[in-house]
């Protein structure tokens, strides 16, 4: 007798990709940098340090189960009610708890391919069928993924913008696809890398939930805010999914050093507005350079950029780590020539574009 369920065979492990003292230590290098993960290269707050330090006295109480403080606050920055919102251990949480809530055995998922891995895998644990329909021109063919919804179908997952491309779908595209699928399909908008969108043509997906709409848009502290190493995330959707989704939600699944750390970051916006004039500053940079060697890329509305190398990835990415750059392979993805280089610092930017100078 076999002690694994069956479908849970079909799932292959998410590998992350390497810290940065690990590398260091198996390649006896020193001062490496991580240009892989899509983290914010500035790091947390300062508010947000110092009010992880201030709570660090109460670890040894249980967290605020419902992250009261935390929930107000952001209901009152998104103009949402606080019933509308629930927090996860990183938004991965709450994909899985979308999965688990509303996914019955054979009901099927509609997903882009590449997207974001943890997707397919919150289905297939729960035993779903997910479909996946192609990228097109690198973007979320949102005509053929509404073709793809059939009576089957309970979830659509949506990355906007999309990891690991970085492109986008605008709001008219949005709203034509909306207006196409049918009311009891629940359409989940992961929007991780919302900040950093500069363009007046992304849609409003908060909208849908005020008017009634089987809409669960997903948010993050990880990305611009900087606290990835804390895990928490959050889903805004009508107060009655949010109920259902809170019966699977683990009763302390968001730590307080987590919920503090969010609360104080999201009041920082000098922090934010510097984090994004880094980013738009290095991606600026990186264009003019990988134009100058003449490598392809796919122009991104978030914190990193895919790249084409035109040849195999996986070499190239060992060689890069030698020279103390770590960027990830795209293999993973389906995409064995390409590497997604997180946005860094321009002392960052610029020792990557010199090492991939050197091993290209």
């Amino acid at each position: 007798m076999k002690l694994v369920r069956e479908n849970i065979l079909e799932i292959e492990p998410y590998q992350p990709g390497k810290p940065i003292k690990e590398v260091e230590r198996e390649l006896g290098i020193k001062e490496a940098v991580k240009m892989a993960s899509n983290e914010n290269p500035l790091g947390p707050s300062p508010r947000a340090v110092e009010a992880m330090r201030e709570a660090l006295r109460e670890v040894n109480l249980y967290p605020d189960g419902s992250a009261y403080y935390l929930k107000r606050a952001l209901a009152e920055h998104l103009n949402v009610g606080e019933g509308n919102i629930i927090f996860g251990n990183g938004s991965d949480e709450i994909i899985r708890m979308i999965a688990e809530t509303f996914l019955n055995e054979g009901e099927e998922a509609v997903i882009a391919q590449p997207a974001f891995i943890i997707y397919r895998m919150a289905v297939k644990v729960m035993n779903g069928k997910p479909q996946l329909v192609n990228l097109r021109n690198f973007t979320h063919d949102l005509v053929a993924m509404g073709e793809a919804v059939n009576e089957k179908t309970k979830l659509v997952f949506i990355a906007n913008p999309n990891n690991p491309t970085g492109t986008m779908v605008t709001h008219e595209e949005v709203h034509s696809f909306m207006n196409k699928i049918p009311e009891e399909v629940i359409v989940v908008f992961d929007e991780a890398y919302y900040e950093y969108i500069t363009r007046d043509d992304f849609p409003r997906t908060i909208d849908y939930i005020r008017h009634g709409r089987n809409v669960i848009t997903l948010r993050t502290f990880s990305k611009i805010y900087g606290l990835a190493g804390l895990r928490i995330g959050y889903g805004i959707a009508r107060e009655d999914l949010i109920k259902d989704m809170n019966r699977v939600r683990q009763p302390f699944n968001t730590n307080c050093l987590a919920q503090v750390a969010a609360l104080a970051a999201l009041k920082d916006k000098e922090h934010i507005e510097r984090s994004r004039s880094i980013n738009r500053g290095g991606k600026d940079f990186l264009y003019r350079a990988l134009d100058k060697l003449k490598i392809s890329y796919i122009p991104s509305e978030a914190n990193f950029i895919l790249i084409d190398l035109r040849q195999e990835a996986g070499g190239i990415c060992q060689n890069l780590m030698r020279e103390g750059i770590i960027v990830r392979s795209m293999g993973i993805y389906g995409l064995g020539n390409f590497i997604r280089v997180t946005i860094g610092t321009a002392e960052q930017n610029e020792k990557f574009i010199k090492a991939l100078e050197r091993v290209i």
